[in-house]
């Protein structure tokens, strides 16, 4: 039951992304452009009868070409053929450069049988060798290496949004965007991108774990939008994926042949990887400890990485104790499709394992509604779920489950300003994280997430009225002029402050707007936008996230004769 409904809603997403659109990044391998053109699709294969052929590993790896590949529409994605079978099952579990205790560990294992190794499985280097995954640690991966053409378009780098592999598949990307008006890691992309939610989920059901650098979206701020269990983000820039894509290669060899072969069969292989890595982490040694923030942040460091207890955790799962994937949905929401003076959308992206709310109206309060309903145990055990507040005040964020087994819940949420993430981390964010984990009575699942971040940029100031409801007063716009940093593809800047003003019945009735610069007058506007001499204002956003008003001039009315 499980696999088939993972699988329905992996198929559902492919249909979700919208057809025609490409990887969006560079050829380039020092940064991406920003605006590079669309890569166009490869040619068909020399004989159109034949349709594309698998691709033959070789003792170095594998190398996919345009001849491997063919085109699904609904997913907007290609496909690669690739014959997998028996390929490396004859090399080494693990070779000279690996750690002595994790050796030792995985020949007793590989002696009783017990090690499914990595035959099979595929390594996806996606930065032409700037961070690469050296083979001598692992000589059962299979390298996987792009023809010519596609290295020409650009497929083999950068985020891993083009191909889907018909194997387990492990890669990584130590690049970013660093130019342009909106320098960003690569999963800030993908979060921020229309089609990069939907995309990473595919990868996830697809059983590919991919790692990328945050790259100064983590540092003194978190800078992410969301979390998610799609991928990996590691603390630092270049190379501080390696130690990651070492952990997980020797969390999916510490697998149980039987056990990886259900993985496999339902696409599981990915969200129990997630489960694992973050279950064992070093400071993870309770259940509890595994339903707090500490044990689910957006970016990991290594000093969270224990390699022998994540392989000892993986190696214990059996077949019949696999635990599920949640699936969530949104059955009612406060956060609408058009909101505020620019008329943006609040949902930022809904997928099955994240949803992503951005906090854009002038409520002071708002609910969701979210189901994980549709969450099935591979083995048909009965489920409980739990709801957790990872991150934000929570003075400001209610969770009531709705039922007993805890499968719907209502989400009350205030408005939140940026504090700091955890008390022993001095970052500080503008996000609230809810994690969502379903617990076959064996094992708990990886964590699902609903995350809402906030334009803490603006200066928001809330008042109670004479009834004691609290409502906006005030909000400064101008985070450019207070040199306050934001995200220019999600919000923006303006060079005045708007003072809220509400009649008797709390109605409001309009607000003033003090420009910042010198000697200018502030504007009277109506509840409807218009300015009180009935003046229609239209906005402008630049490139740069600026914004400006414009004001058209009145149609001119010719008398009838």
């Amino acid at each position: 039951m499980q696999r088939s409904i993972w699988l329905f809603l992996f198929l559902i997403s492919l249909a979700l992304v919208p057809a025609g659109l490409a990887q969006t990044t560079s050829a380039a391998p020092a940064q991406f452009a920003e605006n590079p053109p669309e890569n166009p699709a490869p040619s068909p294969p020399p004989d159109p009868a034949k349709g594309p052929v698998p691709a033959e590993p070789r003792p170095d790896g594998v190398t996919v070409g345009q001849e491997n590949l063919y085109w699904v529409a609904p997913a907007a994605r290609f496909f690669a053929l690739i014959d997998m079978e028996n390929s490396r099952i004859n090399a080494r579990l693990w070779g000279p450069k690996i750690d002595r205790t994790v050796a030792l560990y995985l020949n007793r294992l590989a002696a009783q049988g017990r090690v499914a190794g990595l035959a099979g499985v595929l390594y996806d280097n996606r930065d032409r060798g700037h961070s690469r995954l050296d083979p001598a640690f692992f000589p059962q991966l299979t390298p996987l290496f792009y023809s010519p053409d596609l290295v020409k378009r650009g497929w083999d780098y950068g985020l891993a949004e083009t191909i889907l592999f018909p194997a387990i598949t492990i890669g990584n990307s130590s690049t970013a965007i660093t130019a342009g008006r909106a320098p960003r890691s690569l999963p800030r992309l993908a979060m921020t991108n229309p089609t990069g939610p939907q995309r990473a989920l595919q990868n996830y059901a697809a059983d590919h774990i991919y790692v990328y650098p945050e790259h100064r979206d983590h540092d003194a701020t978190d800078r992410y939008p969301a979390n998610w269990p799609y991928m990996l983000i590691s603390q630092g820039s270049s190379g501080s994926d390696q130690p990651f894509l070492r952990t997980i290669a020797l969390i999916i060899a510490s697998f149980t042949p039987e056990t990886r072969a259900r993985l496999r069969a339902e696409h599981l292989v990915a969200p129990t990887v997630q489960m694992v890595f973050r279950r064992a982490q070093t400071a993870v040694r309770t259940r509890a400890a595994y339903f707090s923030g500490a044990a689910h942040p957006t970016v990991f460091d290594k000093s969270a990485l224990n390699p022998t207890r994540m392989m000892a955790l993986a190696n214990s799962l059996t077949p019949d104790s696999i635990p599920p994937v949640v699936v969530l949905s949104v059955k009612s929401e406060d956060f609408v499709g058009k909101t505020g003076l620019l008329g943006r959308s609040e949902r930022l992206f809904s997928t099955p394992s994240a949803i992503a709310r951005i906090w854009r109206g002038w409520a002071w309060e708002k609910q969701m509604v979210v189901s994980a309903g549709r969450t099935r145990d591979p083995n048909n055990r009965p489920l409980r779920f739990t709801w957790v507040l990872l991150r934000g005040d929570p003075e400001r964020v209610k969770i009531t489950p709705l039922d007993d087994r805890g499968q719907q819940a209502r989400i009350t949420v205030n408005w939140q300003d940026a504090r700091q993430i955890l008390p022993n981390d001095p970052r500080t964010s503008n996000r609230v994280d809810i994690g969502v984990f379903a617990s076959n009575g064996v094992h708990d699942s990886a964590p699902a997430f609903v995350s809402i971040s906030f334009p803490t940029h603006q200066i928001r100031r809330y008042a109670p009225d004479p009834t004691g409801r609290i409502r906006l007063a005030e909000i400064d716009y101008d985070a450019a002029g207070r040199k306050a940093a934001f995200d220019p593809v999600l919000h923006w800047s303006a060079p005045w402050r708007d003072q809220f003003k509400y009649g008797p019945s709390g109605r409001l009735t309009g607000w003033l707007r003090t420009p910042s610069g010198d000697n200018l007058p502030p504007l009277q506007f109506a509840p409807s936008g218009r300015l009180l001499d009935g003046r229609q204002v239209i906005y402008e956003m630049a490139r740069d996230g600026s914004f400006k008003m414009a004001f058209p001039a009145p149609a001119t009315i010719s008398p009838q004769n």
